[in-house]
């Protein structure tokens, strides 16, 4: 396929999806929008969460298409303008944030000091933490050098941080010890990179299949690495919290017989194992959604956007130097490679150590 692409699933099966015609540079801008080429965006096994909750959450929203039944699945890049309705923001400048896997997009931009909000109607409702752009040459963040990384990982982490802010704010619930599925993640990763360097220290313990218990142990950040057959028998200093990326429902049946009432908190933070039957889940005891936006806004007004921004890039300089270690970037261009690698995560086949950088333009 030639020319500009878009790639869309089916929201009733995300294993449905095909590469169809994008938008085209150089339409007809209204006053205040920007047209911006994506130039790369990073995919993960978050992206596939969002894809999952596309219609409970609402991230089928962000991006619609003229196509019924289909979505655009966010992910997170970089895009640089190449026309501008708006004063304030110029052909060449580049953004870092949400956006969709296209290689052309169009914004309602309103600038403010840091880059511009897209204000179009259909996002004023949505959580406002992915309506942000960030200008690069103002981003806090933002080092050229590391580009492929922060796209990878920087979405991961501001959860991360978040979950972690959450827990250290609410003493841990009483925990001595966190216990992380999915550990292989780049998100469960960070969270135990943060959560490791908490005071007073809490051990911390990370679930993980038999297939990455190697590379996972070999992350450094776990004090103990445990497979998902062996929860039954993992031995901890109580009481525990549960940090559940993975969604299963048989993992958090175990845990909870396991520990009963030393199961002091358990918190969702994710959805790996998004193929698996929930239909009992009611049953294996309460646990809380976190939803880093909300815990964002409430931290935003106890700080200030600046003091937030100060504490997230003093966490992130302390976290990015750890990456050059074991994660590989590569990078692919075409809607092949994008379908492949959109394939790989969906059905839980990608390679923990590597991190996929893509473009459509």
């Amino acid at each position: 396929m030639s020319g500009p692409i878009d790639f869309i699933v089916s929201k009733e099966d995300l294993r449905t999806y095909k590469s169809v015609p994008g938008q085209m540079p150089g339409i007809e801008l209204n006053s205040g929008q920007v047209q911006l080429r994506i130039q790369k965006f990073a995919f993960t096994a978050n992206n596939v969460t969002y894809a999952v909750y596309g219609e409970a959450i609402g991230y089928w929203k962000f991006f619609p298409t003229e196509v019924a039944g289909w979505g655009k699945v966010p992910v997170w890049g970089f895009a640089e303008v190449i026309d501008s309705a708006n004063g304030a923001i110029h052909p060449g400048q580049r953004f870092y944030g949400f956006l969709p896997m296209s290689s052309y997009v169009t914004m309602d931009a309103k600038e403010n000091s840091s880059g511009f909000r897209d204000v179009a109607p259909h996002r004023l409702a949505l959580p406002s933490a992915y309506n942000h752009y960030a200008l690069t040459t103002s981003d806090p963040i933002y080092d050229a050098n590391y580009e492929n990384e922060q796209m990878i990982l920087r979405p991961l982490f501001v959860t991360s941080f978040l979950a972690n802010d959450f827990l250290e704010e609410n003493s841990h619930f009483g925990a001595r010890t966190i216990i992380v599925s999915s550990a292989s993640s780049k998100t469960a990763y960070a969270l135990a990179f943060l959560a490791s360097r908490s005071r007073p220290k809490v051990d911390v313990v990370g679930l993980t299949s038999p297939r990455n218990l190697t590379f996972t142990e070999g992350l450094g950040c776990y004090d103990r690495v445990v497979t998902y057959d062996e929860v039954a028998s993992v031995s901890s200093v109580l009481p525990v919290v549960y940090v559940d990326i993975a969604g299963s429902v048989p993992v958090r049946a175990a845990l909870a017989q396991h520990f009963g009432d030393d199961l002091s908190y358990s918190m969702a933070l994710g959805d790996t194992h998004w193929q698996e039957d929930k239909a009992h889940a009611a049953l294996t005891g309460s646990q809380e959604c976190f939803f880093a936006p909300t815990w964002l806004k409430k931290r935003v007004g106890d700080w200030g956007m600046e003091g937030y921004l100060q504490r997230l890039a003093g966490a992130w300089r302390t976290f990015s130097p750890s990456l050059g270690g074991w994660m590989k970037v590569i990078e692919e261009t075409g809607h092949a490679a994008v379908e492949r690698v959109y394939l790989e995560h969906l059905e839980g086949k990608a390679d923990p150590a590597t991190g996929n950088v893509l473009s459509l333009s």
